[in-house]
């Protein structure tokens, strides 16, 4: 199957040189996003092939090309074929959606080139097979989706957005070229296969973990590497918004696996323990700023970096069940992970898309101008809700399915020997449902704002539905999320050869099992029954349903309603007057924001009324406009980026001294860099 996804990506790129030539907008714009549905579905089908054929070995693609003594390496296993999944299934989903979604932009000839070049690039990153196409694919990947970022580029906060992201992607990409470095030895083994024969030492691979945490950490989202993340993603268009929160963090999650579980040796117990932690924090901050936010797309981007930290805690908990030879628990931890991560491709790209809708259909993308969107936007917000409700984890859902295996993990961790891990893990399992909590919460508001009350503006008043091509890519995934919910039994057994052949075990086959029933370790310890509960809820609803049309009043009361004691307002039923008389963002987030954000961000809530030069305050009883201000600071640029700006202009100033040095200082410079080298190079050879 390589050469089929080697193919796909020719013929990605060969549509990238299409979305080049500009010619007639509509006709470019079907070709070029309805040509990488195509590749997607093929490469989509391909993937689901090669994941069907369990352990058959599968030689490694070389291509005479790349550097002359090693080639082009390309490898297609269980762990790429189920990342080739995740990846193509959501391009196929953003491409069928960007086929309507993409008559509304404005220059769309600085989207079509990149667009299936950044597909491209991540699959060929996920197939590479050695660390020179690995890293070129990855900047190619970078670079691609900088492109898109910068779309819209005439507005101030993309400039700044696009800055942010390059500078940690390329800070992320120095870490994984020194990760390969040490990886490939004096001799330079540049193919993954001579690495995995290394067996690189205990202090290597403790340097590799770290340096790949670093570099696939930042591209994910791990706090405080995520500074990026909020900027970029909801500054691109909302089908590269999709694929950058749905696809290309997963990739990140790609590389971990790939790099930490395959290729650095040996796993020691505390790897695990950093990266639960580094998970934990991340899920728990990462929704907190979501709640923290009035911007839709801004709070899908920060609920990534809550999503990105569950699974990361998930590939902590295997590499401490690894390290300790409890392999069985190892893959169910694992296969959490992978599980979640299929999960948030698909709530999080039907989110995005909805988004989109939104901000096509009112122009904002401000949740406090929104509202009784529900009746405007019928369709789309069906798929909307049965995102929000997988995102929070509710049942029968697949968001729910995930977060269990993943609590089933951690409720195996009394087994671990070491001391440390006794007490970090039921700390980080805290977190996990204190994020799932939150999440909840989060979402609630976002879909109970944006969609339910009465609309808050003029422009959410005069919505309109979205396109069909968005809402059959909305549909679609959404429909996913239903079934993967209710069967997750069979997405299990589908991950069953990738920690197979990780971790040498994987979980018990589901098949068979009565009620579709999940059954992760045993029965007599914890068993989940999707089916029974998809059918307790859908006839108990229907059932309420019924009863309230049929035994329900029809007459409708009319009467004025409570507004806390002030007269009058039953009378502003103009859109710009309704935010009085319900609730706001703001509101509905302030009791958690009052307990957490104040410390954890230092949050600060003003009211500030615009009084007369000559009064601080304005008079008893003088009406005087007012407004509510929000400020709060991310603690990530206080604690490390701001302090680490500042060292490095102080070290620029001092080294800008270099430029007046005299010429024998700078021969001798050169002769002591000549004998460091020729002595590391003795050293390491």
């Amino acid at each position: 199957m390589t050469p089929v996804i080697l193919f796909c990506a020719l013929a990605w790129f060969a549509l990238g040189g299409i979305g080049m030539l500009w010619g007639r907008r509509d006709v470019t714009r079907v070709v070029v996003y309805g040509g990488t549905l195509a590749v997607a579905g093929i490469a989509l089908l391909a993937a689901f092939f090669q994941l069907g054929l369990g352990d058959a070995p599968v030689p490694t693609l070389v291509l005479p090309l790349g550097l002359p003594w090693l080639g082009m390496n390309f490898h297609l296993d269980d762990l790429a074929a189920v990342f080739l999944i995740i990846t193509n299934l959501g391009a196929a989903a953003a491409s069928l959606y960007a086929i309507g979604y993409g008559r509304h932009e404005h220059e769309p000839w600085r989207i079509l080139p990149f667009y299936p070049v950044f597909i491209a690039a991540m699959n060929l990153v996920i197939v590479a097979a050695d660390a020179y196409d690995f890293l070129v694919f990855w900047e190619l990947m970078s670079l691609a989706s900088w492109a898109l970022v910068m779309a819209h580029h005439n507005q101030q906060e993309t400039r700044r957005a696009g800055v942010t992201y390059l500078l940690m992607a390329d800070a992320g990409t120095l870490a994984l070229l020194l990760a390969f470095g040490l990886l490939a030895g004096a001799h330079g083994h540049y193919d993954f296969a001579a690495m995995q024969a290394a067996h690189p030492s205990p202090a290597v691979g403790a340097v590799v973990m770290v340096l790949v945490l670093i570099g696939a950490g930042s591209k994910a989202g791990l706090v405080p590497l995520h500074v990026w993340l909020p900027r970029a993603h909801p500054a691109a268009p909302s089908q590269v918004s999709a694929l950058m929160s749905g696809v290309m963090t997963k990739v990140a999650i790609y590389a971990f696996i790939r790099i930490v579980f395959d290729l650095a040796g040996p796993v020691a117990w505390w790897w695990g323990l950093v990266v639960l932690i580094a998970g934990g924090v991340t899920a728990v901050l990462g929704v907190l700023y979501a709640l923290m936010e009035d911007d839709i797309k801004t709070i899908l981007a920060y609920s990534t970096i809550e999503n990105v930290g569950l699974i990361f805690v998930g590939l902590g908990l295997a590499l401490a069940f690894k390290a300790d030879g409890m392999v069985v628990a190892a893959a169910l931890a694992l296969t959490a992970a992978l599980f979640h991560a299929l999960n948030h491709m698909l709530f999080k790209s039907t989110l995005f898309f909805g988004a989109g809708a939104i901000q096509h259909a009112t122009g904002t993308r401000d949740l406090s101008k929104l509202g009784g969107l529900i009746r405007r936007m019928q369709i789309s917000a069906v798929p909307m809700l049965i995102a929000a409700m997988a995102i929070a984890a509710l049942p029968p859902l697949n968001g729910f399915a995930s977060e269990w295996l993943l609590l089933q993990a951690i409720l195996l961790s009394p087994a671990l020997p070491q001391f440390g891990l006794k007490l970090a893990v039921p700390a980080v399992g805290a977190l996990v449902a204190l994020s799932a909590a939150f999440a909840a919460a989060c979402f609630v508001r976002f879909f109970g704002i944006a969609y339910l009350g009465r609309p808050r503006s003029g422009a959410a008043a005069a919505a309109h539905e979205t396109d069909v091509f968005s809402r059959g890519a909305m549909i679609g995934l959404a429909a996913l999320c239903i079934a993967a919910g209710v069967l997750p039994g069979l997405v299990v057994d589908l991950l069953a050869p990738v920690t197979q052949s990780l971790l040498g075990a994987h979980v018990p086959s589901q098949r068979g099992l009565s009620w579709l029933t999940i059954i992760p370790v045993s029965a007599s310890r914890s068993s989940y029954d999707p089916l029974l509960i998809f059918i307790f809820i859908a006839v108990s609803g229907s059932l309420a349903a019924l009863a309230l049309h049929r035994f329900g009043s029809r007459v409708i009361r009319r009467a004025p309603f409570w507004g806390c004691g002030f007269r009058g307002l039953e009378e502003a039923s103009a859109p710009d007057r309704a935010i009085g008389t319900q609730y706001s963002p703001s509101g509905l987030a302030q009791p958690i924001r009052r307990v957490f954000a104040s410390v954890v961000f230092r949050a600060r809530d003003d009211v500030v009324f615009r009084a007369r030069d000559d009064e601080m305050m304005p008079a008893s009883g003088r009406p005087v406009p007012t407004s509510f201000v929000s400020r709060w600071i991310d603690p990530a640029w206080g604690l490390f980026y701001t302090p680490m700006v500042a060292l490095i202009g102080q070290i620029a100033d001092r080294a800008n001294r270099l430029q007046f040095l005299s010429i024998r200082r700078y021969l001798g410079f050169v002769f002591a860099a000549l004998v460091a080298l020729l002595a590391w190079n003795a050293l390491w050879g």
